[in-house]
């Protein structure tokens, strides 16, 4: 796993530079602050890339700060007993079969990994690569392009376009998701199940 976690800070090193340059070529129209939580409400798809760095950095969460480390496992144990009954997957390990069939009535339940009282991500540094580019204007496809609703108040669709980057061109991420596939880590799920997962290639982390 050594492998995986370098091209992972690779891909993690890569995707701040982008977002910097997003940041710099959006200016005004990019309001993403502290607090805002518009990205933090309701379930969304992630990888087992991302699965596997929350849970790391849930541990290491454990070791510097073990009560607030409590309070994350809390929220996600008690997250997962909420969605479990209309999860479109397998409701015991988390695995997610249907992405797009994820239940409507967690859509503004908080990520268990937010501090209710600061409005902050209690694992910011582990956080999943969707959580990363949401607010500047990335680029999805050759002609599609994705960014938070409440950034861009007034701009053309031309001044979005001239915003927009492309998050991993390269493809590392897809690099790094096979070699997890061929340990056995693969398909999706969602942070809740994540982050209450056991460490499932146990010593390889």
């Amino acid at each position: 796993m050594d492998s995986i976690e370098q091209g992972d800070r690779r891909l993690l090193a890569g995707i701040t530079d982008v977002m910097a340059e997003a940041a710099r070529r959006s200016g005004h129209w990019l309001v993403c602050r502290r607090g805002c939580t518009e990205c933090c409400l309701g379930p969304f798809a992630i990888t087992q890339l991302d699965a596997l760095r929350l849970r790391q950095g849930l541990a290491a969460l454990a070791a510097a700060d073990p009560a607030c480390a409590e309070r994350v496992r809390k929220r996600a144990a008690e997250y997962v007993a909420a969605v479990a009954p209309n999860y479109p997957g397998d409701a015991t390990t988390g695995d997610l079969s249907e992405e797009d069939s994820l239940p409507t009535s967690m859509d503004d339940v908080p990520c268990p990994a937010l501090d209710p009282d600061s409005g902050s991500c209690d694992l910011y540094a582990a956080r999943p690569i969707t959580c990363r580019v949401f607010g500047p204007v990335t680029r999805v496809s050759e002609e599609a392009f994705g960014a938070c609703e409440l950034c861009y108040a007034g701009a053309t669709d031309e001044e979005k376009t001239q915003c927009a980057v492309a998050i991993d061109p390269e493809g590392l991420e897809r690099e790094l998701l096979a070699e997890l596939d061929a340990a056995g880590l693969s398909g999706m799920t969602i942070v809740a199940y994540a982050l209450r997962a056991e460490t499932r290639l146990s010593g390889r982390t």
